[in-house]
């Protein structure tokens, strides 16, 4: 069987920049064996998968090790490989996930992710966790990825964790760690992402993450609107909107590479 591969860089302005991820688009879905061989053997942070269903598409996102319930940056390539070299014409597309029906639409240069609310619980401090974060936040958070929240954009940028001990603490929690902080210069806030539990130690851009960090700044800054960026070495910017029970994140994409793949 062969199929066509595109890698697209997301929350991005140009290549090398945001978060990368393999989209692979199917006529028949293949099995779940070799779509995780697929992204195992793309080793990137998300390969996505998507094929026709209803009036949409079904989507599903494979980390090299394993399925995951949401992915942003997926999405959002996904979405770009179909306005720009699919042919899909109308304003908007729906696809059915494990997240439910999540939707993308054109915004001038951008695209636009609907996508669920997970505002965080406080949490009680994980002194293991922040040992092997190797810093103590000023507030602990949860969802289904724990939050780190500390005062200063420059704390999170200057993380260095442990990642086998951090995967350690986060594998039996089955969760990632957000590390985050309010922003300056027209940033709202910064953040960083680690799952080293799910075989990726920092994510350059989290999409769904944002899902997360967004109803939290919005509620602690006073305002729906903001403009988020993500720290890693790639680093992305996101521009988010905090809609009550959904999140808006909106990006650009850049394309990388178009090959095709046999299996």
């Amino acid at each position: 069987m062969k199929a066509v591969l595109y890698q697209v860089d997301t929350f991005a302005d140009r290549v090398f920049e945001g978060n990368p991820a393999a989209i692979v688009p199917l006529d028949v879905w293949p099995s779940v064996e070799v779509m995780q061989a697929i992204a195992a053997e793309n080793n990137l942070a998300e390969t996505a998968f998507f094929a026709p269903e209803g009036e949409g598409y079904r989507l599903r996102w494979f980390t090299p090790t394993v399925e995951v319930e949401l992915c942003g940056h997926a999405t959002l390539a996904s979405a770009h490989v179909l306005f720009a070299h699919l042919g899909y014409a109308k304003p908007e597309i729906r696809f059915e996930t494990r997240s439910g029906t999540l939707v993308v639409s054109r915004e001038g240069e951008r695209l636009s992710m609907d996508f669920p609310a997970a505002k965080p619980k406080p949490y009680p401090a994980p002194e293991a966790i922040a040992e092997a974060l190797g810093a103590k936040p000023l507030v602990w958070a949860k969802t289904s990825n724990l939050m780190a929240v500390f005062d200063r954009a420059e704390d999170v940028m200057a993380l260095n964790p442990d990642f086998p001990a951090l995967a350690r603490q986060l594998e039996p929690l089955n969760a990632g760690l957000i590390a985050t902080a309010p922003g300056e210069d027209g940033i709202d806030f910064v953040s960083r992402f680690f799952a080293p539990a799910h075989g990726i130690d920092e994510d350059p851009v989290t999409g769904s993450a944002h899902c997360t960090s967004v109803p939290y700044w919005a509620k602690k800054l006073g305002k729906s609107d903001l403009v988020a960026r993500q720290v890693s070495k790639r680093g992305g910017t996101l521009w988010c909107s905090d809609a009550g029970e959904r999140v808006i994140l909106r990006g650009r994409c850049a394309d990388f590479m178009k090959a095709e793949i046999s299996f």
